[in-house]
């Protein structure tokens, strides 16, 4: 196992953790506020300290540099997951059972694949479409308990 491994795992494991946890903490906040505040105090701080950092780094000046295309994809981007689907996520974990949302919604791996196929033409494997099916009984699964 190189170094390079060891880094990934390690980054793999402090990603599981914090989306592992992050939703618990949301959980919490959302008990006094709209799912939306909540999704523009998080947006507000991410680019409040993505701007510092950037600011300091000397890599602002990256940003003019980026092709109106490829900063659609990404405004397309935010808009979906980071706002539509931040909103539908959090009125749902407000809402409802917090082990019950988080797997459900955490489940779009699935529609990834499938639109990798559909529209990206990504070759069709056993095991994709093993995967594919052990989500949806994951997601059966998690729904009746």
């Amino acid at each position: 196992m190189t170094s390079q491994d060891l880094i990934s795992i390690f980054l793999l494991l402090v990603t599981m953790v914090l989306w592992g946890s992050t939703p618990l903490i949301e959980k919490i906040g959302l008990k006094e506020i709209d799912p939306l505040m909540g999704i523009f105090i998080r947006s507000l701080v991410i680019t409040a300290v993505l701007f510092v950092f950037y600011l300091f780094s000397g890599k602002l000046n990256e940003l003019t540099k980026i092709s109106l295309r490829n900063f659609s994809l990404f405004a397309a981007s935010g808009i979906m997951a980071g706002l539509v689907a931040m909103w539908t996520y959090f009125y749902l974990l407000k809402e409802g059972m917090t082990s019950k949302i988080v797997p459900i919604a955490a489940s779009y791996p699935l529609i990834t694949a499938i639109l990798s196929i559909l529209v990206l033409g990504e070759q069709v494997t056993i095991q994709r479409i093993i995967g594919i099916i052990l989500t949806v009984i994951g997601i059966i699964l998690v729904k009746q308990s």
